[in-house]
């Protein structure tokens, strides 16, 4: 059974949501007051632990430390941190444009000038600070920021200082992660209670620097309450993924009851993409892999997966898989799951509205992706009765779902929205790949890493989910949590390869054999 933290460390909210589940707490009878107390002794602590020596630059001068405050709670809870480090020897610096602030923030205000605490009104009086902490707007802003706001964030965004947001990045949609006219770009952010959505946003991502979750100890009932009855959205973490694993197997099994994954790949031209689809599929485990190419390319696929069965199928003048010729006594319905599309060509149209015919489990990728939007995704797909999963970036979700949001604003809308209309599983790539069933529900990967912004890294997760929906398909695992742990095994992999080799030193060929290492990590 899953803890506490591991549970909460799943959840993502809306604003919508946040604010719901904030009254809950203060309606049972939790004062304001000492939710902020709390929070903000938390932020404290870490930004002690966090920022070098945040007492003391040297022997005897004081760190100094500029707090932005802005009218609401965000802004009261940045001035009891202020207040909690003066008191722990930091030199505290206040700026506080807004004529109007919250009763509660006002009062911490007050008590920070009877301290001594200089406050500043405009952004041509600011000292020198050692560290900015941003606590000019939390969750739910939805206005974009004009100025002199604006342009006093743009001139602090301009010093040469770490900047620890609380809760969010002042100037980021809450939901979204759009910048709202302009936006604080955060060197490390305390997200407060639970994850909101824009942490799981790729356009929010160069804002919002090194994030970490604050936990001040949200009742789970209160966030149950309000999420209920709404669509979820989760983020994948390594307990769940790792407990999605078709692992340990059976002491007594066999090849056959592991699964057999049928993967059609490759051409002349994009050879390449049969071995990494391959090498990615022999990772996952698979008890059988058959791997369809050109005939020209099956001595090659040969030489590097020489435990797969490798089917030579007649080409086209191309150099594309003209037709499949699988051995004799084999059709589509001999494997649990078939894979199809990394380095086929769109000559090979033939081929992928075969599979799609088949009712079989179906991963389309690359090819097979651009061939389905030649042929209608959503109406095409409404025909299949068997799983359907895709795997498209930006630029082929959009040739598959034209009329559905734009992916790149809302990433999660846009990727629910599709799943909900194909009735496939969609797998939506980027810095944090997002992932929909039709049912509504999503899981997001939380990490990733630009090594994997490389051609080929791709074809890896192709073989790679292909082989474990392959394994779902014998063992009755949920094919959501099968494409959701992929997902995440193939980051995790990108990331442990670039900690060791850097990003640069992160191509395909070197992906697939970090796969088995995040396993044994």
């Amino acid at each position: 059974m899953q803890n506490k933290q591991e549970k909460i460390s799943q959840v993502v909210v809306t604003a919508g949501q946040m604010r719901d589940i904030e009254e809950r707490i203060f309606a049972a009878g939790m004062p304001v007051v000492a939710l902020m107390e709390k929070v903000a002794g938390l932020i404290a602590r870490r930004i002690q632990d966090i920022f070098p020596n945040p007492l003391k630059k040297g022997d005897s001068v004081p760190s100094r430390v500029g707090i932005l405050v802005g009218p609401g709670h965000n802004g009261g809870d940045a001035l009891v941190v202020a207040r909690e480090l003066h008191f722990r020897g930091c030199e505290i610096w206040i700026y506080s444009p807004f004529s109007k602030l919250k009763e509660l923030t006002s009062q911490h205000l007050q008590y920070a000038q009877s301290l001594g605490i200089p406050i500043y009104q405009t952004i041509e009086q600011l000292p020198d600070s050692d560290l900015l902490i941003d606590g000019l707007f939390g969750y739910g802003l939805e206005k974009n920021l004009t100025d002199p706001i604006a342009s006093a964030i743009n001139q602090l965004n301009e010093l040469p200082v770490p900047i620890y947001s609380i809760d969010l990045p002042s100037g980021l949609h809450t939901d979204t992660g759009e910048v709202l006219g302009t936006a604080i770009r955060a060197t490390h952010t305390f997200c407060l209670g639970l994850w909101k959505l824009a942490f799981l946003q790729d356009q929010a991502l160069e804002y919002l620097g090194k994030a970490e979750l604050i936990d001040f100890d949200i009742p789970l009932a209160d966030v149950e309450a309000v999420l209920k009855n709404a669509p979820r959205i989760k983020r994948i973490t390594s307990a769940t993924a790792l407990a999605t694993l078709p692992l340990p197997r059976p002491a007594v099994t066999h090849k056959y009851k592991e699964g057999h994954l049928l993967l059609i790949c490759g051409s002349r031209r994009y050879a390449g993409g049969a071995i990494l689809s391959g090498l990615g599929a022999r990772a996952s485990g698979v008890g059988m892999l058959s791997i369809a190419v050109p005939e020209s390319l099956k001595s090659l696929l040969v030489s590097h997966l020489p435990e797969a069965l490798i089917v030579g199928c007649p080409e086209t003048e191309t150099g594309a898989i003209a037709h499949l010729q699988l051995p004799e006594k084999t059709d589509l319905s001999s494997f649990n799951a078939i894979a199809c599309g990394p380095g086929l060509t769109r000559d090979a149209t033939p081929i992928v509205e075969e599979v799609i015919e088949s009712d079989r489990p179906l991963l389309l990728d690359a090819d097979g992706l651009n061939i389905l939007a030649q042929m209608g995704a959503i109406a095409t797909l409404k025909k299949r009765l068997a799983i359907t999963v895709l795997t498209p970036h930006t630029g082929e979700f959009q040739r598959l779902f034209p009329d559905v949001a734009d992916a790149k604003h809302d990433r999660v809308k846009a990727v629910r929205e599709a799943a909900a209309q194909s009735g496939a599983v969609v797998l939506l790539k980027g810095a944090r790949t997002a992932i929909a069933n039709p049912q509504d529900a999503v899981w997001i990967v939380p990490e990733s890493t630009p090594a994997l912004a490389r051609g080929g890294s791709g074809d890896v997760l192709t073989g790679l989910l292909g082989g474990l929906l392959t394994q779902a398909a014998t063992k009755q695992i949920p094919v959501e949590d099968i494409v959701a742990t992929a997902a995440w095994w193939h980051s995790q992999a990108g990331i442990l390869a670039a900690q060791e080799r850097t990003e640069l030193g992160v191509d395909a060929f070197t992906l697939t054999q970090y796969l088995i290492k995040v396993l044994s990590n």
